[in-house]
């Protein structure tokens, strides 16, 4: 798995592809969601115990959601003749493109900490579209298109639940 995670974040193609077809990956994928949420957890510094915990159920939810959403929107709104996927193979490959997420540990150094965290955003954004189009057998811009629109599926769906964690 450790392999696999640094073939993703150098952005390998043919460990999405690997991961895309093998259904034993999803555990994989889930696990690497979680260690990327206590990681950014653990560099924020700003949360104890439960908001870890909060943040863990967050990532995989918005994980399942974007996933979703990425398959629903390419492989129903955006679909080419070449597309042929399952949900489970956009879960696989989406939950690999968030490797890079656990060096967010490192978000507590100060000056470069943010400026880490922005750049892992960054990277998980372009692995994140790298999956999606190889999920999908996308063009790299319907893959873009694609994460946009899920993107904004997952956020919408999600903002009622933000603002309840954020009032509570």
């Amino acid at each position: 798995m450790i392999e696999r995670m640094l073939r993703a974040a150098r952005l390998d193609v043919s460990v999405y592809e690997e991961v895309e077809h093998d259904q034993g990956a999803t555990g994989q994928a889930l696990l690497i969601i979680v260690l990327a949420a206590i990681a950014g957890g653990i560099g924020g510094l700003s949360e104890g115990l439960g908001g870890l915990v909060v943040r863990v159920i967050a990532a995989v939810l918005y994980w399942i959601l974007l996933s979703g959403a990425a398959y629903l929107v390419g492989s129903r709104l955006l679909r080419t003749g070449a597309t042929q996927a399952t949900w489970g193979q956009v879960l696989r490959t989406v939950g690999f493109a968030y490797s890079p997420g656990v060096l967010s540990i490192f978000g507590f150094i100060p000056i470069l900490g943010p400026i880490l965290l922005l750049i892992i955003s960054i990277w998980i954004l372009v692995a994140a579209i790298i999956a999606i189009r190889q999920a999908l057998d996308f063009t790299t811009l319907r893959a873009v298109g694609t994460g946009i629109i899920a993107w904004l599926i997952a956020v919408i769906i999600l903002a009622p639940l933000t603002l309840l964690t954020d009032t509570a």
